[in-house]
């Protein structure tokens, strides 16, 4: 079993030149981005693989996905500017709703001061009928052993 949430809950990055509008600030979509990567940044770190969440099958010789999760819902509100060279401070909040759906908050921090904040909400499709699956086993256990929210800074 994986010990600690804090080495797969709590993350960093670097804003980079291309992140930021001539304002010189982080364009505004960056920060979506960024909740989505550091979603596949936590699962690397916890031990899945991109075959564990999406495993697929054969259909006339060809291999397709059995289970897509497409975002059904996004929202991201800023609190300060976040500018090139920043070092961010990421904390993911995993909660599952049901079954086949499950959210994760993003709260990123520059120097110990709450910066910006993100939610990507999922549902878990068979992505051949479009219908509502279960969740895959591998993401079900990373968000039952994330609950714990070890290390996510509450604001």
């Amino acid at each position: 079993m994986r010990k600690d949430p804090r080495k797969w809950l709590s993350l960093s990055r670097t804003v980079h030149f291309g992140d930021v509008d001539a304002a010189g600030v982080v364009h505004f979509h960056n920060l979506l981005r960024w909740c989505h990567e550091s979603w596949e940044q936590s699962l690397q770190a916890f031990g899945v693989s991109p075959q564990d969440v999406f495993p697929t099958s054969r259909i006339n010789g060809d291999y397709y996905p059995l289970v897509a999760l497409p975002i059904t819902h996004c929202e991201a509100d800023f609190r300060l500017p976040i500018k090139n060279g920043d070092q961010l401070k990421v904390f993911l909040a995993p909660q599952k709703i049901d079954f086949a759906r499950f959210q994760i908050e993003t709260k990123f921090f520059c120097r110990d001061e709450y910066v910006a904040i993100g939610l990507l909400r999922h549902v878990a499709i068979n992505s051949q009928t479009r219908k509502r699956t279960n969740l895959p086993e591998q993401i079900d256990t990373w968000l039952e052993l994330s609950s714990v929210n070890m290390g996510v800074r509450e604001v």
